[in-house]
C-alpha cells in the first residue's frame, strides 16, 4: 500500500478504477468491521483516536525507513489542510456515532446522498457543470434511494439526525481533498499524513471534553484478554488506515463526485449483506425497486465518467 503514491497529474484509466474498486471495497468492509467493534465497544471516539494514531504512525515509520516518500512536515501546508481534518473528523465521528443506533442498510441509504450534495456543492462554488449523463446519473441514485427509505426506516431520530450530519461534512471534506490534490500537487499518503496527525489534538479534546476518557481505556483494557476482539479492533485499526488511503487515492485520481458514487455502489453489497447478516431488517417491496434504480444510477454514473477520462487521457497523450 505504501509503495503507491499518485499525483493529481499521474492518471490513467486502470489507475482511475483500481483507485474507485480499491476504495469501494475498503469502504464496504469498514461498515461491518465498525458496527462489529462498537457492539462489543460503544466508545466511538475513543476508537476513531486509535486509527488516526495508528495511521500517523505508520506513515511516520514508513518515511523514516525510506519505505515511503514524502516532503517534511510543512507549517504552512498543515494550516492550509486543517479544515480538511476538522471535516474529516467530523464526519467519521457522526458516522460511527449514528452506527450505534442505526442498522446498516438504513445507514448506508442515508449516506448515499452524498453524491447529490457534492454535485450541488460543485454548480454553487460556481465549478464547470458536469456532463447531463453525469447529473441524470446522480438524480437517479439519490432517487433511488429515496424509494428505499421509503420502505424501509424504521425512525431513529438522533441516529438519522447524526447520520444526515456525516453527509454534510463528508461533502465539504471531499471537496476540500479534491482542491488540495489538484492545486497543491499533494500525494494521496502526504494527505493522509497530514489529515491523522492534525487530527490527534482535536480527538484528544473530544474524548476528555465527552468524558470517553479515562473509562474507555479502562473498558479496552479490560476487554483486551478476549483474543476474538482484539482481532476485530486490530483488523479495525488496519482498516482504518486502508480506507484512509483508498479515500484520498480515489478522490485525487478521479474526483470527489466518483468517490462519492463508489461509496453508493460499495452501500448496495453492504445493504444486501445487511440484510441478511444481521438480520431484524423487513425487507418490502419499495426497498428492491429503491434500490434497483440506485444501482442503475451508479453504473450509469460509473460508465458515463470512465469514458470521459478515457477521452481526456487519449486527448492529452496526443498533446
Amino acid at each position: 500500500m505504501m509503495a503507491v503514491e499518485i499525483g493529481a497529474g499521474e492518471v490513467t484509466p486502470f489507475m482511475s478504477l483500481f483507485a474507485a474498486l480499491s476504495y469501494g471495497i475498503a469502504s464496504m468492509a469498514m461498515v461491518f468491521i465498525n458496527k462489529a467493534v462498537l457492539m462489543q465497544y460503544a466508545y466511538s471516539m475513543t476508537l476513531l483516536t486509535l486509527q488516526q494514531l495508528g495511521t500517523t504512525l505508520l506513515i511516520y515509520f514508513g518515511q523514516v525507513m525510506g519505505l515511503t516518500k514524502g516532503k517534511g512536515f510543512n507549517m504552512a501546508t498543515a494550516k492550509k489542510l486543517l479544515p480538511v481534518s476538522v471535516f474529516y473528523n467530523a464526519n467519521v465521528a457522526f458516522a460511527l456515532a449514528s452506527l450505534k443506533g442505526v442498522n446498516i442498510p438504513m445507514y448506508i441509504a442515508i449516506k448515499r446522498l452524498t453524491p447529490l450534495a457534492v454535485l450541488v456543492t460543485g454548480v454553487l462554488r460556481g465549478k464547470a457543470k458536469p456532463p447531463t449523463q453525469v447529473s441524470l446519473a446522480v438524480l437517479c441514485t439519490a432517487a433511488g434511494v429515496l424509494i428505499a427509505a421509503l420502505g424501509d426506516f424504521s425512525f431513529d431520530l438522533i441516529g438519522y439526525i447524526m447520520a444526515l450530519t456525516s453527509v454534510f461534512f463528508q461533502t465539504m471534506y471531499l471537496v476540500l481533498v479534491e482542491k488540495s490534490g489538484a492545486e497543491d500537487g499533494l500525494s494521496s499518503i502526504e494527505l493522509m499524513y497530514y489529515n491523522s496527525l492534525l487530527s490527534l489534538p482535536f480527538l484528544l479534546f473530544i474524548i476528555i471534553a465527552t468524558g470517553e476518557f479515562p473509562t474507555s481505556f479502562s473498558v479496552l483494557s479490560d476487554k483486551a484478554i478476549s483474543i476474538g476482539f482484539l482481532a476485530i479492533l486490530a483488523l479495525s485499526l488496519v482498516m482504518g488506515i486502508v480506507l484512509n488511503y483508498t479515500m484520498f487515492l480515489c478522490t485525487i485520481v478521479n474526483s470527489a463526485l466518483t468517490t462519492t458514487i463508489v461509496g453508493v455502489l460499495k452501500g448496495v453489497g453492504s445493504t444486501t449483506l445487511g440484510f441478511f447478516i444481521l438480520g431484524g431488517v423487513q425487507v418490502h417491496a419499495l426497498n428492491i425497486i429503491g434500490l434497483v434504480i440506485n444501482t442503475t444510477g451508479g453504473v450509469w454514473y460509473s460508465y458515463a465518467k470512465y469514458k470521459q477520462k478515457k477521452r481526456a487521457h487519449k486527448l492529452a497523450s496526443r498533446v
